[in-house]
Order: C-alpha cells, then structure tokens, then sequence
C-alpha cells in the first residue's frame, strides 16, 4: 500500500475484527469441541470479511477520490466498533486446544515454528509478487506517477483495489494467527499494530512517497522494530516511554527520506572534494 504512495490505518482493526469473526465462528460451530473443518471455516470466514472490508477501502478510494488516511481512517473505526459489537466488549475463549497449533506449534522435521515458516512463505511470495511479475511493476509505476502510469496503459484503479485488499486480508490471516497464538478472540487485539506496521515499512526503506521500496527491507525494519520493542520491554521500559521511542523512529525515517529525497545527501557529498581544493 505504502509503495503506491497510500497508507492504510484499519490494519489493526482489522486484526481485532478477524480475532474475533474467527473465534466466534468457531464457537458457534462446536466451540471447545469444534472438528478442524470448523475451525478452518471459521479462519477462512475471518480473513474473507476482511478482504471485504479492504476492498471496501479501495471502492472507496478510488471511486470516489477519498484520501486514503481519511477513508482507512473511517473504515478503522467501523472495524473495531464491529469487533466490540460482535464480542460484546469481552474476549472470546470457545475454542478448543487444537487451535492453539498454527500459533504455537513447532513443525516436527525442521523444528521450527509454524509462524515462521508461515512468514517465510508470504516473504517468498510477496518479494516474487513485486520483483519478478508485471502487477509488481505495476504497483511501482503507480506509486511513482499515477498519472503517468495511467497513460502508459495501467489500470491505476484496479492495482489500488487490490493492494488494498490484499493488505487487508493479509491483516484478517495476522488476527486468526494472533488469535491462535492467544486461544482467544478479543476487540483489543491490534492496538497500535497500524503505527508497528508503518514504523517497520519506513525503516525498511519504502518511501512514504511511492514509488520506492523492497520487500526484503520491510522485513528487516519489521525485525528491527521488534528488537527494539524487545529490548525496551526486557529493560522494563514504560509503555508510555515506548510510544515516544516508537514515534521518534518514525519521525526520523521519514525525515530521513525526505531528505534523500530533496538532495540532501548528495549535495554534502559534493561539498567534500571542493572544500579539499578550496584549502
């Protein structure tokens, strides 16, 4: 989303909402004693409402010329206020032990984390998606110029559309894997996971401009966040004192890219030699 040059802010709402869609389904369809086709039927649901909800979001967007903060702004409201309507405010547990599996569970032969590996996947499959295909071109062109990519024969809606809806339904598979990892299901999960994911996307790299950014360095800010937050945390760091560290590292990044984008840089470089000869 960022590479074409939009943001999306439902993206925690929308893993509050797909914790709980999932949780719910579950329960209703068994509960502690659902069958695994429950329980599957319930994830699936979970992320297909959500990819509902995002291409909503991008219906919205580039039918009507809506600012993308102002309509995932909107939509993040809508999300949540539904995730608490549906769970009544209160966390979800009927679920049985064997949902616990995709969050917690190990895989056997390699004895590595199912979640890691599911990572690793969607790495695999997003860095392929913008690096080696024509929609990845695509999504660059419009996040560089819209305009000009519309007149070299791009369909600027449809790549919008579907960028949103991936993302969102990327964020509808992080709350049935966050619901997994917790056995449960609540409207408070997600909370700030919107300021996370930009925070890990502009430390990666990506320009909140468009046009710019690679999979494998939103992967590596993705880590650095995390070290960071880890490490505030093993440290006993406040929470309160966390938001600001976290806002501060946006603040730079994107001050950072701004500044490469102006010159900055090359303009200091360039000043070098010629105060060397100047002396």
């Amino acid at each position: 989303v960022i590479v074409t040059g939009g943001i999306d802010l439902s993206v925690g709402s929308l893993i509050a909402l797909a914790a709980v869609v999932a949780t719910g389904l579950i329960g209703q369809l068994g509960g502690a004693s659902a069958s695994g086709g429950a329980m599957l039927l319930g994830g699936l649901g979970a992320i297909l409402l959500c990819g509902l909800v995002g291409a909503f979001s991008g219906l919205v967007i580039t039918r009507f010329q809506v600012p993308p903060f102002i309509a995932t702004l909107g939509m993040m409201l809508v999300a949540s206020g539904i995730a608490y309507i549906l769970s009544q405010g209160k966390p979800i547990y009927q679920v049985p032990e064997s949902f616990v599996t995709l969050g917690r569970g190990v895989d056997p032969l390699l004895g590595v984390p199912y979640t890691v590996l599911l990572m690793l996947a969607l790495y695999a499959l997003a860095h392929l998606l913008m690096a080696r295909t024509t929609l990845g071109r695509y999504i660059y062109a419009v996040g560089g110029n819209p305009e000009a990519a519309r007149l070299a024969g791009v369909r600027v809606r449809a790549v919008l559309l579907f960028v949103y809806t991936l993302c969102a339904i990327l964020a509808g598979l992080g709350g049935v894997v966050m619901a997994s990892q917790l056995k449960s299901g609540a409207p408070t999960y997600g909370l700030m996971y919107e300021l996370y994911v930009i925070a890990a996307v502009v430390v990666g790299g990506t320009s909140l401009s468009g046009g710019e950014g690679r999979v494998l360095g939103t992967l590596i800010g993705a880590f650095i966040i995390a070290v960071i937050q880890n490490g505030m945390n093993l440290t006993n760091v406040e929470s309160y004192t966390q938001k600001v560290v976290l806002g501060l590292v946006i603040l730079g990044a994107v001050l950072l890219d701004r500044l490469k984008h102006r010159g900055w840089f090359r303009r200091r470089r360039g000043r070098g030699p010629a105060r060397e000869v100047e002396s």
